[in-house]
């Protein structure tokens, strides 16, 4: 398709879309993009957001996996407009509608044991060929049906899928057609009397008058039997979507194997939520103008399915971080404060006086900010942190090799620079940056040496590490008093370390 201009399945009315997924585990990526791009189809065009839980796997559906999907529904902001509804609670209803097909003459009951069609199945398919099944049970004669039923023997009812072609416009895939011939009558009731999942999905699309299905291309095969039950129960179908897989780095499909694929996972790994549905929103479909970042009403301004690539997308973790430190970068520092509190309390790092309304909050404040432009994570802080917030840290091993051991004369050198920069900076004032990189570089100069042989160790003093914010903007946020006793606790471990 050229646009994305609604087809409605309702005259007149607004889009009605779903997201159904099953809550057998937790809300994986997949699952939440599809959930996305249904928000932002609803969104864009003045429709309704439809959550139906789809729950009639009665021994692998969970009252936990329910929770998780919810939880990352609205974490990722993704509110419904109707729902949550249970498919399992309309159970009834699917059956009647079966019932129904049956009595029309559009399904029959099949008596096969579903061992023995397994068998046959296995036996074909290792012969080199496929095999559906082949209408046994449609054959018998009326009177045999009866008796069968009478005598108690177990049956599944199948739908009886006519002769011909079934063909719809994908949104995304664009004209697609199946040929009946290979399409199996499909089971629409198993022999305990349960419906299937084909049945339930339109029985529920049906009562819900959804006008548009946006879903992963995986139940594509699906989508002929639906559109033959829709039609036989004189139901015009709803528009079809067909989403691309979102592949791993090995562009296979996303799965357990490449890492996290649960979204709540993410979170709990420290991404934003903005950054994730942005993400998301970036997997198969761009706005078409080079855009990455974007807020949401920016991407439900822009968004068009007809623009989603066919192709399946990259699930690239390092690009979800570095758009998740875009968004850092833009927190302001209050809300930031919130994000990373957690974090800071299980380290241990989160003072009383930082909290709102303490003593120390605005310089708790100012940490964060000069923290958060090297973030990708929210997790970050409370290891970058640590030197700010607490006098206990370490001196990391590549920082000792590189600022230290291999120095320009080696680490007796770095002491004693260490002890004439210590001199300096007592006596600057203001401490201030300016005044603080002034007195280091006038130091270095009168010496003969490079400024760098002073600032590496220094870094190395103020924050254990080999790579910070800007050294100066580090030395005047911890302090003077603070700062001098880090250079003395350099030079201590240097001695340890060259006795």
């Amino acid at each position: 398709m050229t646009n994305d201009t609604p087809k409605h399945a309702l005259p007149g009315g607004p889009p009605r879309v779903r997201f159904a997924p099953s809550p057998t585990g937790f809300l994986h990526v997949g699952g939440g993009r599809t959930a996305l791009f249904n928000w932002l189809f609803a969104r864009r065009h003045g429709g309704r957001f439809i959550l139906r839980i789809e729950d009639t796997d009665l021994e692998r559906s969970t009252e936990a996996s329910v929770r998780t999907i919810l939880d990352g529904l609205e974490w990722l902001g993704l509110g419904w407009d109707e729902g949550p509804f249970f498919q399992a609670r309309g159970i009834d209803g699917h059956r009647a509608l079966a019932a129904r097909l049956e009595s029309e003459g559009k399904a029959y009951p099949c008596f096969c044991p579903v061992e023995e069609l397994e068998a046959r199945r296995r036996s074909a398919e290792a012969g080199g060929g496929a095999w559906k099944y082949d209408r046994v049970c449609l054959a018998l004669a009326p009177g045999e049906v009866g008796r069968r039923r009478a005598a108690g023997m177990p049956a599944a009812l199948r739908f009886k899928v006519p002769d011909g072609t079934t063909s719809w416009d994908d949104m995304v895939h664009g004209p697609t057609s199946f040929d009946n011939g290979v399409i199996e009558d499909v089971v629409l009731l198993r022999s305990d009397g349960s419906p299937t999942y084909n049945l339930s999905c339109v029985a529920d699309d049906v009562a819900m008058t959804v006008s548009h299905v946006i879903r992963g291309e995986d139940h594509i095969s699906n989508t002929p039997k639906q559109i033959l039950i829709y039609r036989a129960l004189g139901h015009e179908p709803p528009v079809f979507a067909h989403l691309p897989l979102i592949l791993g780095p090995d562009k296979k499909r996303l799965s357990k194997r490449h890492g996290a694929v649960s979204v709540t996972e993410y979170r709990d790994r420290g991404i934003l939520p903005e950054a994730m549905s942005n993400f998301l929103a970036l997997l198969g479909w761009s706005p078409g103008d080079g855009r990455e970042k974007m807020t949401r009403d920016e991407m439900v301004e822009a968004f068009s399915v007809g623009s989603i690539n066919r192709k399946g997308a990259v699930f690239d973790e390092p690009k979800l971080e570095w758009l998740n430190s875009q968004y850092i970068n833009d927190l302001p520092p209050q809300r930031l404060a919130t994000l990373v509190r957690a974090d800071l309390e299980q380290a241990g790092l989160m003072a009383a006086d930082f909290a709102e309304g303490g003593a120390r909050r605005d310089w708790f404040l100012k940490v964060l900010e000069l923290l958060k432009a090297r973030s990708r994570l929210l997790t970050d802080f409370a290891r970058d942190a640590r030197p700010f917030l607490s006098d206990e840290f370490e001196y990391r091993p590549d920082a000792v090799d590189k600022h230290l051991a291999g120095a320009k004369g080696g680490m007796e050198a770095v002491a004693e620079r260490m002890r004439a920069l210590r001199t300096a900076l007592a006596t600057v004032d203001p401490f201030d940056e300016a005044a603080t990189e002034a007195a280091l570089r006038a130091l270095a100069e009168g010496r003969g040496e490079a400024a760098a042989l002073y600032i590496h160790p220094l870094r190395v003093a103020l924050v254990g590490m080999a790579v910070s914010p800007g050294v100066f903007a580090v030395l005047v946020l911890i302090g003077r008093e603070r700062a001098l006793a880090r250079l003395d606790r350099l030079v201590a471990f240097i001695e340890s370390q060259t006795r």
